[in-house]
């Protein structure tokens, strides 16, 4: 069975009969590994209750657009930005009109404006709404935005007719889901990644650090393997769980992360350093703890650590190498001149004073530079970041 692990599931639950089999479609849901949030329109609740919804997802159930309390705690933008697919099941003809127009007057519509997950539908209507040609030419619209549709089947209706306007089973949806994100753009690749901090030790108990949490670089290694590539995820420590079905290489230091990145990165087809290494480690380590003395300053000496990412741009053959410039200033300038002095293909730059992106946070903003162009990707979870930055890489190796 495909896993939907820690994925992020919105349902959208627009007015329909088949609004019943929403209940199930949750379960189904929990059970592969997902987070599910339910959005209900005022329609979807004459057919079933919030509660129902909430007690089967674990989560508040949101209703409405101007809700203040839901505002508070988790807005409509926020929703957006949590979701990794937004998913609409049922979706009446009704809201697919609405969609298609760029309507945004509830909670679910605008929702779905303005998120950067994608977007699928399981339409649920009667066959005669299904065949209308208002109905077709609002469909046309919508894949022409790669939203996805799945389904609808075709069989007896609750109206008493035949024909195609059933929404798909709930485990067929399920299953539906977990492919959305298998996306075959690196299938046959090998890919290396670095992510995390680096501690370059000072005594057994004092070390040189940043604030790096991996985030961003396990999104990645997620990301890749979805895409179907075999991925060597070289950590340094962080508190995150390895992805699955990823090889992981846990490492310390920088020079630790240097020898394990190219011995993996030989032969690989894409090495991408979202690590956040040490720049300089310190000359000496004591072998026994420093002790505090009445002397109101001490030196430190420091020796620079070797560059990974410019070392694995040199290796022959070289792989497609990525290399983040974390900035607080003249982002694109210094970002740039990252890439042409490593040598590197591409950049991915991220203002780290900016705040609620960057270090520790599950969002962030970049942009994707390389020699013909730059490509701004702005806020949005670490998660869906990934799949973009993955899809970008995909479409240039290719």
């Amino acid at each position: 069975m495909s896993s939907l692990t820690n994925k992020r599931i919105l349902l959208g639950i627009t007015g329909g009969i088949a609004a019943y089999k929403s209940a199930e479609l949750v379960r189904r849901l929990k059970e592969r590994g997902a987070d599910v949030r339910v959005i209900m329109t005022q329609a979807a609740q004459e057919f079933i209750t919030p509660l129902t919804l909430q007690a089967l997802s674990g989560n508040p159930v949101h209703t409405d657009l101007l809700d203040p309390q839901a505002e508070a705690a988790m807005g409509h933008i926020e929703l957006a930005r949590w979701a990794d697919l937004v998913l609409v099941a049922p979706a009446s003809a009704n809201f697919i009109a609405r969609l298609s127009a760029g309507r945004g007057d509830d909670l679910l519509s605008a929702l779905c404006l303005a998120t950067t997950a994608p977007i699928a539908l399981a339409p649920a209507m009667n066959q005669g709404m299904w065949h209308n040609q208002a109905t077709q030419d609002n469909l046309t619209t919508l894949r022409a935005r790669d939203v996805r549709l799945l389904g609808p089947a075709a069989g007896s209706q609750a109206c008493g007719e035949t024909g195609l306007g059933r929404m798909l089973e709930p485990e067929q949806l399920a299953k539906a889901c977990a492919e959305q994100f298998a996306s075959g753009l690196l299938t046959g690749k090998r890919v290396v990644i670095t992510a995390g901090p680096t501690r370059e030790a000072i005594d057994p108990v004092r070390y040189l650090s940043n604030h790096s949490s991996g985030k961003m670089g396990y999104a990645l290694a997620e990301a890749a393997v979805e895409a179907g590539a075999q991925v060597v995820l070289i950590s340094g420590p962080t508190h995150l769980p390895p992805p699955e079905r990823v090889a992981l290489v846990p490492v310390v230091s920088a020079q630790q992360m240097y020898d394990a990145a190219l011995k993996h990165a030989a032969g690989c087809d894409l090495f991408i350093g979202a690590a956040a290494v040490a720049d300089y480690r310190p000359e000496q380590v004591a072998s026994e703890k420093i002790k505090k003395g009445v002397e109101e300053h001490t030196t430190l000496t420091l020796v620079k650590n070797p560059d990974i990412i410019a070392a694995v741009a040199r290796l022959a053959p070289k792989p497609y190498t990525v290399g983040f410039a974390a900035e607080s200033e003249r982002l694109l300038e210094h970002a740039r001149t990252k890439l042409e002095r490593k040598t590197l293909d591409a950049v991915i730059a991220n203002d780290i004073s900016e705040e609620g992106i960057g270090f520790n946070s599950d969002d962030n903003a970049v942009t994707f530079i390389d020699n013909e162009r730059s490509i701004q990707l702005d806020q949005r979870r670490k998660s869906q970041l990934a799949r973009d930055l993955v899809a970008l890489v995909a479409a240039r190796l290719r």
